[in-house]
C-alpha cells in the first residue's frame, strides 16, 4: 500500500512539475522546443530530501553559573543513558551542576552532503528549563540521528552524524541580557560532521518504470556529465533498477546542486541530429524573450557545448534578463568562450540584488582567471552583501588563493584579512563555518575602552594609551598582554589566552555597540544575498498583486539558508525582500505537542 501512495504521489509530482516546465518554456507564438523529444524531467524526478533532520540531547558545560540542573524529563533520561553508557563518571551530579546545561541539539544534512563533511547545529534549553545562558559554554560530543515517535515512544534511526564545539550564542548584535530568549539558543558552527553521505536520485514515475526507461536516463546523464580518475572515465548516474537511478553530483555544480538537478531534469532522453538542431533554433529564440528565457538557458546548459553559440547570442541582447540566464547557464559549461559570461555576471552581482547571489554562484563555478578578476572587483564595493559574497566566492572557487585563504587562528576559527579599497568592514558568521574577515588592514580600536571577550578575558585602554588583554581564571595565573590598538593585535591576543569564536565576536559586538571601532568600520553579521527576491521587469508597474515577478530558484548551497536575517540593511532599489518563514518545529517540539495530553 505504502508503495502505491508512493508511486502514485511522485506521479503527481511529476505531472505537476512536467507541466510547469512547459509553461515556462513557451509563449503563445513559439512552437514548444521539446516537441517529439522527452526530456529526463518528463520520465523521472529528484528523489531523496533536499534535508534530513538530525537530533540529539547533548550537555553544554563550562558555562559560567548560568546553567541549571535541569528537571525530570525524558531528555534528561536519555542524556543520563548516553552518559551511562560511555562511563561518564558521577554524571548526576555533572548534570546538577549549574556550570552545565541539557540542550537539545538539531542539524540538517543537506542533499549531495558526503561523509565528513561539517554542518551547523542547533541548541535549544526544553520547556520548564531554568538555564538563563549558554554563552562561554562548550558542547560536549553528541550523537545525532533521525527521530520519530512510534507508539508513543520514542525511536531513534540510524547514527548519521556527531556533533561538538564552542556555542555561540544566538542573535549576533545582541548582548547577554538583552534578549533572554536569546541567550538560550545558541549554535556550534560547522560542529557537525556527517557520518553518511546524502545521496541524490532520479525515481522514475509509474507509467515508466521500465528497465529499459532507466537505461535511457542513465545514459542521458552519463552522456552528458562525467569525471575522471586516474585518467579513466567515472559515470555520475548509475541504474540500480526498473524504478530508481542513482545519482552522485557533478563537481562544477557542487556549490548548487539545486541547478545541477534542474539541468538534470532538462537533458533529452534520446534525439536525433535533425531534431537537435531544430530544437536549437527554437531555444535561442526563446532566450531572448524574458518570459522563456530561464528555462530556455537552461535546456540550452543541458545540451552542452552545443548550446554555447546560442548562449553567446544571448549575451547581446538588450534586455538585463535574457543576459543574465544566458551568462549564468554559459558559467557552468567547460568551454573556452564561457569566459564571455563574467564580465555580465560581476556587472550583475554588483547592480541587480534579485540575481545576485545567482551571479556570484555562477562566478564560483567558473573557476577561471576573468571570473575571480570579478570578484576581487566586487570586494571593493559599499554593499556589505556583495563584497561578503564575493569573498565566499572566491574562498569557493580556491580555497588556497592568497587573498582569501587566510589561517585557523588558534586551532579555532578561520580569520582573512582583505587588503579591500572600500569602506572598512568586520564581517562575522552566525552559520556555515566559524569565520572572522577583516575589510581593510590596519582597523583600529577608539580608547579609552573596556571590553570583555568571555568569562574570563578582559580588553582595556586609557585614553591614547595602549591595550592590556588580560585573562583571570580560577585557578589559574593571571596572564597578560599588551598590544598596539589595531584590531588584529588585538584579536590575536584574545585568541592566543584561549578565547574562543565566540569569545571574540562577543568583543567585536561590544566595540560596535560602544561605537570604538575606528573609521566609521561597522560590524557585520551573516551578510549574504538572498534568493527570495522579486525581480520587476522593466516598465513593468510597482510592486503591486498584478505586477509580474520572476522567481529564480532555490538558494545555492553555497549560500545556505539562515533562521534570520543579516544585520546588514541595505537600499535594494530593484528588489523586495521578504520576511523568512518561521523555521518548522524541531522533533523535539513536535513531541512535546504529542505527548502533552497524556501527562
Amino acid at each position: 500500500m505504502r508503495s502505491l501512495v508512493f508511486s502514485a504521489l511522485c506521479l503527481a509530482l511529476l505531472a505537476g512539475c512536467s507541466t510547469l516546465d512547459n509553461m515556462r518554456s513557451q509563449s503563445p507564438e513559439e512552437p514548444d522546443a521539446t516537441a517529439g523529444v522527452q526530456l529526463v524531467g518528463n520520465v523521472a524526478i529528484p528523489y531523496g530530501r533536499d534535508e534530513i533532520e538530525v537530533e540529539g540531547v547533548g550537555l553544554v558545560v563550562g558555562l559560567p553559573g548560568t546553567g541549571s540542573d535541569p528537571p525530570p524529563s525524558i531528555y534528561r533520561s536519555m542524556l543520563l543513558d548516553e552518559m551511562h553508557k560511555y562511563n561518564v563518571p558521577r554524571a548526576e551530579e555533572l548534570l546538577a551542576s549549574k556550570d552545565t546545561a541539557l540542550v537539545l541539539v538539531s542539524g540538517k544534512l543537506r542533499m549531495g552532503m558526503q561523509s565528513g563533511d561539517k554542518f551547523d547545529v542547533e541548541l535549544t534549553i526544553p520547556a520548564r528549563g531554568e538555564t538563563k545562558s549558554l554563552r562561554s559554554g562548550w558542547l560536549m560530543e553528541v550523537r545525532l540521528t533521525e527521530k520519530a515517535v512510534l507508539g508513543g515512544e520514542v525511536r531513534s534511526g540510524r547514527l548519521l552524524a556527531k556533533a561538538q564545539g564552542p556555542v555561540l550564542v544566538d542573535g549576533v548584535g545582541s548582548e547577554e541580557g538583552d534578549d533572554p530568549a536569546a541567550n538560550v539558543r545558541g549554535r556550534v558552527l560547522g560542529g557537525g560532521v556527517s557520518l553518511s553521505d546524502h545521496a541524490a536520485g532520479l525515481i522514475l514515475a509509474t507509467s515508466y518504470q521500465q528497465v529499459v526507461y532507466s537505461a535511457l536516463v542513465g545514459n542521458a546523464v552519463n552522456q552528458r556529465f562525467h569525471t575522471y580518475r586516474n585518467g579513466v572515465r567515472q559515470n555520475l548516474a548509475n541504474p540500480k533498477n526498473n524504478e530508481y537511478v542513482d545519482l552522485r553530483i557533478h563537481p562544477r555544480y557542487k556549490h548548487n546542486v539545486p541547478r545541477y538537478l534542474r539541468v538534470v531534469r532538462a537533458l533529452p532522453l534520446r534525439e536525433t541530429t535533425t531534431q537537435r538542431v531544430a530544437r536549437l533554433e527554437v531555444l535561442q529564440r526563446q532566450l531572448l524573450d524574458p518570459l522563456t528565457s530561464s528555462t530556455a538557458a537552461l535546456r540550452l546548459e543541458a545540451v552542452g557545448h552545443e548550446g554555447v553559440p546560442a548562449l553567446l547570442k544571448g549575451l547581446e541582447s538588450p534586455d538585463p534578463e535574457a543576459r543574465f540566464h544566458a551568462a549564468e547557464a554559459l558559467a557552468y559549461l567547460d568551454h573556452d568562450q564561457s569566459i564571455a559570461a563574467a564580465p555580465i555576471l560581476g556587472s550583475i552581482a554588483r547592480n541587480e540584488s534579485a540575481f545576485r547571489v545567482f551571479a556570484l554562484t555562477a562566478l564560483s563555478a567558473m573557476n577561471s582567471f576573468e571570473s575571480r578578476e570579478q570578484l576581487r572587483e566586487l570586494l571593493n564595493v559599499k554593499s556589505a552583501e556583495t563584497r561578503y559574497g564575493a569573498f565566499r566566492a572566491l574562498w569557493a572557487m580556491d580555497n588556497g588563493d592568497p587573498l582569501v585563504k587566510g589561517e585557523m587562528l588558534g586551532g579555532k576559527f578561520s580569520y582573512h584579512t582583505i587588503g579591500a579599497e572600500g569602506p572598512p568592514m568586520i564581517h562575522v558568521t552566525n552559520s556555515f563555518r566559524p569565520e572572522i574577515v577583516l575589510f581593510g588592514n590596519n582597523q583600529q580600536l577608539l580608547t579609552p575602552l573596556t571590553l570583555e571577550a568571555g568569562k574570563s578575558i578582559l580588553i582595556t585602554a586609557p585614553a591614547g594609551g595602549p591595550l592590556t588583554v588580560s585573562r583571570f581564571a580560577v585557578g589559574e595565573p593571571d596572564q597578560k598582554r599588551q598590544v598596539s590598538p589595531k584590531l588584529d593585535d588585538v584579536i590575536r591576543a584574545a585568541v592566543e589566552l584561549e578565547g574562543t569564536y565566540p569569545d571574540v565576536v562577543q568583543m567585536l559586538q561590544q566595540a560596535s555597540q560602544k561605537n570604538l571601532l575606528a573609521d566609521g568600520s561597522r560590524l557585520v553579521a551573516d551578510a549574504i544575498p538572498q534568493a527570495d527576491r522579486v525581480y520587476r521587469r522593466p516598465g513593468s508597474p510597482e510592486a503591486t498583486a498584478e505586477a509580474p515577478t520572476v522567481s529564480l530558484g532555490p538558494l545555492p548551497n553555497l549560500f545556505p539558508s539562515l533562521a534570520r536575517r543579516s544585520t546588514e540593511t541595505e537600499d535594494e532599489s530593484h528588489a523586495t525582500g521578504t520576511d523568512v518563514e518561521a523555521p518548522p518545529k524541531s522533533f523535539w517540539q513536535r513531541f512535546v505537542n504529542f505527548i502533552r495530553p497524556f501527562n
